[in-house]
């Protein structure tokens, strides 16, 4: 009798994590591997199960239950909080142990993101600053205050101890409404977080907005092909296990880039079309809009430019483009304004 892989899932419930564990359930070899899901909700726990998930219910932020889960884990696949660093530590200490156990080392499978990659640009200009993923060197020149870089700095040092495998998965701006079973069955968020966010301030103040003069430039992916990015990868960690790993194992997810402006304009556009403004052209939000609709801060505003080098060169092959993008923001457009109309 083969024993079962044992994946351990965090963040299924949302974007990401739905769409990436409803990849793992269509595998040809599905039946090979044990998939475990922390979930707080004892309502998507059932429904879960019923998809042939084990759901534990708890927090993410319960240290003590990730590092016992981690424990029990050949593999984690972290999808929720990417700056939960309690929470990444306990889950390295759980990998530790399965290591010290077992003898086997352990894959992590970690969700980051090209916030990493941020300036403070306020939306007043681009960078020439390009990140190449499969630039180890100058990915290492990123300080530690940077978002979500603290944690990845440890999952790299537990790489370099040996007792686990770390791989980093950086999406850009991820667009696109999420479909799959665990939308169908109310598990799964279907919802972005950036451009929805400018979509629901634009509509509270009747006009599309834009930090500064939108000048910044960021990367963008569409929700199904950086869910494809994580099969590709964990595909490619068992046909070779000298898979890019720890100093050399970040991923990013783009397949084309916009400034900020765009994505401005292609939301004045649509809200012109849904009568919801009479001018599509952005303005720039006041400094009372960026706390009322932001908390004050200018992320937004910021530059992140990348190139997905690693992830193409291990098979990733993403089909959207920019294009692709700009076109699908109208749709959310719609649905959040009808969203808002309900409320």
């Amino acid at each position: 009798m083969t024993t079962k892989t044992n994946i351990l899932f965090t963040g299924v419930t949302g974007y990401i994590g739905g769409s990436v564990l409803a990849r793992f359930l269509q595998r040809p070899d599905a039946a090979s591997f044990k998939f475990t899901a922390l979930v707080r909700s004892p309502e998507k726990a059932t429904k879960l199960a019923s998809l042939g998930v084990n759901p534990v219910v708890g927090s993410h932020s319960d240290a003590a239950l990730m590092e016992s889960l981690a424990a029990d884990s050949d593999v984690v696949i972290a999808m929720a909080d990417a700056d939960n660093y309690e929470a990444a530590m306990a889950t390295l200490k759980g990998l530790k142990k399965r290591h010290e156990t077992t003898g086997q080392v352990p894959i992590l499978i970690h969700t980051s993101g090209t916030g990493v990659l941020t300036d403070n640009a306020g939306g007043e200009h681009t960078t020439d600053v390009i990140y190449d993923d499969s630039n180890a060197d100058q990915i290492e020149t990123l300080p530690v205050t940077q978002p979500h870089r603290n944690v990845d700095i440890e999952l790299e040092r537990a790489d370099a101890e040996g007792y686990l495998k770390s791989y980093i998965i950086l999406p850009s701006t991820i667009y696109g409404i999420a479909s799959g079973i665990l939308v169908e069955n109310g598990i799964q968020n279907p919802h972005s977080i950036q451009v929805p966010a400018l979509i629901k301030a634009s509509l509270d103040r009747g006009r599309a907005g834009m930090v500064g003069a939108g000048k910044n430039l960021w990367p963008d992916v569409d929700i199904d092909d950086v869910a494809d990015l994580y099969i590709v990868l964990f595909d490619a960690i068992q046909k070779n296990p000298a898979t890019g790993h720890g100093r050399e194992g970040y991923y990013f997810g783009e397949s084309g880039e916009h400034t900020l402006y765009e994505v401005g304009k292609a939301i004045g556009e649509a809200m012109v079309a849904l009568g919801k403004s009479d001018n599509a052209e952005p303005t720039t939000f006041t400094k009372e809009e960026i706390d009322k609709y932001f908390e004050g801060s200018n992320y937004l505003g910021s530059n992140s430019r990348a190139r997905a080098n690693r992830s193409r060169a291990i098979g990733w092959k993403p089909v959207k483009t920019k294009a692709d993008f700009l076109a699908s923001i109208k749709p959310e457009v719609a649905a959040l304004a009808l969203k808002l109309t309900k409320a």
